[in-house]
């Protein structure tokens, strides 16, 4: 079997002990390590030979020591493998270590960038909010390098946020994410506690229910972030109403508003009555699952590859699209939904 230690974050003073108990506990074997700093390599005493870069090359029996990080990569790797600490320990260290690595790089940047060092959290927020859309948009992309890379983008927002506060005193990463574990646990009693929830409905129920406990004197709508776009704020709005069990009581009873705001907005097309029909159409998305922000991305994804095809279809057969009648426009549109 091969054995993996983990050594901590990669620095002599932060290798723990248990492992270098582990080590000096094992049998005399192979040892495998990266290079390591040299502070680490002298305090582990051991005479160990350069760990191959693919893990499948690792030899049976071998003992791989290295940061937590790479130990956890190996161990993922090489799902029989033994490891010290144990896995999910593991992974936490690992975790913590990489995001330990990009709150170092945000301090730096924070000192030695002469942008960063000028921002505020007022100047950083625009910024979030768009790397936040393009989360959404790796998503529908259903990319997983792309989402990876994205959500990356948007945890560094929230580092950087973080150290921001930690400059004024109020709060630091950790203590940010101390309170939002607190909290999820606190909302997920059926999981912490001895709450029933049998299905994913019951579990958004105990959600809200625990939320009006903790905010009961701050009114249906209490912090209701009304800079959001309008289909999330419809939503969130929606949502918080039928916490308090102001809903639609099922999809049919939503489609019947829907109706009738569109017979509303057929006499009176006006702002306020086209307002009437997206919010009832977002109602609708509630009722059938489906998150109306997203619903909408897609929809204008496909009618720009749809244009876009049309464009294509049309100059085949040597018609320039955008010299054409919206009529004729259309033609070629349906033409390329047609045999697209």
């Amino acid at each position: 079997m091969i054995r993996v230690i983990a050594l901590g974050p990669g620095a002599r003073d932060a290798v723990p002990a248990s492992a270098l108990e582990a080590i000096r506990a094992q049998a005399p074997g192979v040892v495998l390590a990266p290079v390591l700093e040299a502070g680490v390599a002298a305090l582990l005493q051991v005479n160990a030979e350069p760990l191959p870069d693919d893990p499948a090359e690792i030899p049976s029996g071998a003992i791989v020591v290295a940061p937590d990080p790479l130990a956890h990569a190996i161990a993922v790797a090489l799902p029989d493998a033994h490891t010290v600490p144990a896995r999910d320990a593991l992974r936490a260290r690992a975790i913590g270590a990489r995001v330990a690595e990009l709150v170092a790089v945000a301090t730096r940047l924070r000192a030695e960038c002469p942008w960063d060092r000028v921002q505020t959290a007022a100047t950083i927020v625009p910024h979030t909010v768009e790397e936040a859309f393009e989360v959404a948009e790796a998503v529908a992309d259903g990319d997983p390098a792309h989402q990876a890379d994205e959500i990356g983008d948007l945890l560094f927002q929230s580092v950087f946020l973080a150290g921001l506060l930690e400059e004024d005193g109020h709060a630091d990463l950790g203590s940010v994410a101390r309170g939002q574990a607190d909290k999820l646990i606190s909302r997920h009693p059926h999981v912490y506690g001895d709450v029933a929830a049998a299905d994913a409905t019951a579990a958004v129920d105990v959600w809200e229910s625990r939320k009006r406990e903790e905010r009961s004197d701050e009114g249906i709508f209490h912090e209701l972030p009304l800079g959001l776009p309008g289909l999330a704020l419809a939503a969130k709005t929606q949502k918080r109403a039928a916490g308090v069990g102001f809903a639609f009581p099922d999809l049919a009873a939503a489609l019947a508003k829907l109706d009738e705001e569109v017979a509303e907005v057929r006499a009176d097309p006006g702002a306020h009555e086209v307002g009437d029909v997206i919010f009832a159409a977002v109602a609708v998305a509630r009722s059938a699952g489906v998150d109306p922000e997203m619903s909408v991305r897609a929809a204008a994804a496909r009618f720009r590859g749809r244009v876009e095809g049309a464009a294509r279809l049309a100059a085949l057969s040597g018609v320039d699209f955008e010299a054409l009648s919206p009529a004729e426009q259309f033609t070629w549109y349906s033409r390329f939904r047609t045999e697209g």
